[in-house]
């Protein structure tokens, strides 16, 4: 379908109605199923190495998927990679409520990822073809982000009730019915939005953002944040159904809180960022990050099985998490806006990779059982970020020269593909 005469004709909550499903269950993928992940060993006949593989596969390719279905909906456009993400998913979370071989679980959820990741590409990308430079945009920006914040609170609530009365596969199974209700209301309502075809991806053009040191700092900042929480979700389900003998809800529960200190952190960050600046902001965040991590080594010596004495310290953990994933993308996407696509797939892939590569290396290292995997990650890459930042403070922003040489160079690009066609 060409878009060139496309007409968007819905109202935004019409929109947000249309959108927001495939946001809410890519990350309801990763979230739902964490109450049920230490009795899940067993009924694949795996170690829990392999189950904790099904978590950091799923969350790395959910973010280096970008890399290519970013450009590929650029040169194809939304629809197409909106639905075959969409079929890709559901196939995946069929397979997954009947496979008992663990390296085919394994394989499946490899491949509910990559769905997953292009429903997210395309979603956000249709917003700003829709809304790009009206105010509506940051509505559905937000709207969207708010309900993405949401889900760790409430998705592994849903997976513990759901697997309660249905059983654990039934929570794969429940994600690819819902995932079908959104392809079907896709497939005859969601027009294709792409307006112009897009130039080829230039391979210079994926090595423009790391050769600058912000970029680095934002993308370092964002992979302490995020892989903090990737550590905290994947060793809690172990630590605190496990050593703290808490029930399935009970542990849905508890994890809600932390999930809820995050958000009111989000929310507070919107109108804290421009007061604070972007540097002052990032070294906040670690802050809460090392803090919570000592306060978590405290309980860990001195009481390894209060409840309290895990949770409350992962409130300040969640502060600084939050704090960093709000200051992360604006600040290191910063003067990359004539290559903005391609930079925030980049940013993407490597605070995926970063995190995931670090966080399944200190989780396969030290013991799910306990607190120190949190503790070593949030101490480690808080304390890379705050020593980055202090190498130049004054380069935290692209100078102006080389933003314009950015700028000319991306322009000269698009021009010769322009001309070539």
């Amino acid at each position: 379908m060409r878009s060139k005469d496309f007409s968007w004709r819905y109202s935004l909550p019409a929109t947000l109605l249309l959108l927001s499903p495939f946001d809410l269950l890519a990350s309801l993928g990763m979230d739902m199923y964490l109450p049920v992940v230490p009795f899940m060993a067993d009924a694949l006949g795996s170690g829990a190495g392999t189950i904790q593989l099904t978590l950091t596969a799923y969350l790395v390719l959910l973010g280096a998927g970008q890399l290519l279905f970013g450009p590929l909906s650029d040169r194809l456009g939304r629809r197409p990679v909106l639905l075959g993400g969409g079929i890709a998913y559901i196939a995946a979370s069929f397979g997954l409520t009947v496979v008992s071989s663990p390296e085919l679980f394994l394989s499946f959820r490899v491949l509910q990822a990559c769905g997953a990741s292009a429903c997210l590409v395309s979603t956000f990308a249709t917003v700003r073809d829709i809304y790009s430079g009206r105010e509506e945009s940051n509505v559905i920006y937000g709207l969207l982000g708010s309900m993405l914040a949401m889900v760790p609170a409430i998705g592994p609530l849903l997976g513990a009730l759901v697997d309660a009365w249905l059983g654990w596969r039934a929570i794969f199974g429940l994600l690819g019915m819902a995932m079908i209700g959104a392809v079907i209301a896709a497939w005859r309502l969601w027009p294709e939005t792409r307006r112009h075809r897009t130039a080829d991806l230039q391979w210079s053009q994926l090595l423009t953002p790391v050769k600058h040191l912000n970029f680095w700092l934002y993308t370092l900042c964002y992979s302490a944040g995020m892989g903090s929480f990737f550590v905290f979700f994947s060793t809690a389900p172990w630590l605190m159904m496990g050593r703290q003998g808490l029930s399935q809800l009970s542990f849905s529960l508890l994890f809600a809180t932390v999930a809820i200190a995050m958000m009111a952190t989000a929310r507070i960050m919107g109108r804290l960022i421009p007061r604070w600046g972007s540097l002052k902001t990032l070294r906040v965040g670690m802050g809460c990050l090392m803090a919570g991590a000592l306060l978590l080594a405290v309980g860990e010596t001195l009481a390894p099985v209060s409840v309290l004495g895990f949770i409350a310290p992962m409130w300040l953990v969640g502060v600084g998490i939050a704090t960093a994933v709000s200051v992360a993308p604006n600040a290191a996407l910063r003067g990359f806006d004539h290559i903005a696509g391609t930079a925030t797939a980049v940013y993407f892939c490597l605070g995926g990779l970063l995190l995931g590569i670090f966080g399944t290396l200190i989780i396969t290292l030290l013991s799910t059982g306990t607190t120190w995997p949190i503790i070593a990650y949030c101490l480690i890459l808080a304390t890379a970020v705050l020593c980055l930042s202090c190498i130049n403070p004054n380069r935290r922003h692209l100078s102006q020269e080389e933003h314009d040489a950015l700028a000319l160079q991306g322009t000269d690009s698009a021009q010769s593909v322009h001309d070539h066609d």
